[in-house]
């Protein structure tokens, strides 16, 4: 009759406790790294749509910026109006697309797209209404 474990069962238990930790140590830092891509993702998120909140169209042109470690473009297109969509009579709408474009890190990109309409006022003045 013997008492205790024998030196080959005490090791194939700490080979199983070691594989035990290690895996979860692993899992502990792929869920720290999934963190932190979430949270520059929302920080991009955040700038793609202040960016596209605050662009006034009244030309077409192409900003650029850096804010941190995000890089951003800022595209404003003028858009053809089909007739069918105009009035006979009066001031004809202008429609812009206002596309935004943050990149951070090596690869991650995320785009925005938003449509704004203009239309002239009688006074001369564009007033403006996005369409999101």
């Amino acid at each position: 009759m013997s008492r205790g474990f024998t030196l080959l069962e005490v090791l194939v238990a700490l080979a199983i406790v070691a594989l035990g930790v290690l895996t979860m140590v692993q899992l502990s830092a792929h869920g720290l790294r999934l963190l932190r891509t979430s949270e520059d993702y929302q920080e991009a998120v955040r700038l793609a749509d202040h960016l596209a909140r605050a662009a006034e169209p009244d030309r077409e042109r192409v900003d650029t910026g850096q804010q941190g470690a995000l890089r951003w473009e800022r595209r404003i297109s003028l858009m053809s109006v089909p007739d069918e969509l105009t009035p006979g009579a009066g001031p004809k709408p202008r429609l812009y697309t206002v596309s935004v474009a943050v990149a951070w890190g090596s690869r991650r990109t995320l785009e925005l797209t938003s449509l704004h309409a203009a239309v002239e006022t009688s006074d001369g003045e564009a007033t403006e209404s996005a369409l999101r």
